[in-house]
């Protein structure tokens, strides 16, 4: 199994606003080229417009992870 985070950019939707400079039809095709290309056969990275990021330092972070883990759980009640 491969398992990739993708950031589609900003676009132009209610959450987005009209002033999103990135065009919502491209959205979806770093997820689309993750999942069908032999080319782009890789996990654990993460990409943005077919090309990998660095992601926030935090997501790397084993304490913030578990801190945010717990903070959730103790919002929904349910653990993971």
């Amino acid at each position: 199994m491969r398992v990739n985070a993708v950031d589609p950019g900003w676009v132009p939707t209610k959450m987005g606003g009209p002033g999103a400079p990135a065009d919502l039809r491209l959205g979806h095709r770093t997820q689309e080229w993750l999942a069908t290309s032999d080319d782009a056969r890789t996990t654990g990275g993460y990409w943005y417009h077919q090309q990998p990021r660095e992601p926030h330092p935090a997501a790397r972070d084993e304490r913030f992870q578990d801190e945010l883990l717990a903070e959730l759980a103790s919002f929904t009640g349910t653990r993971l």
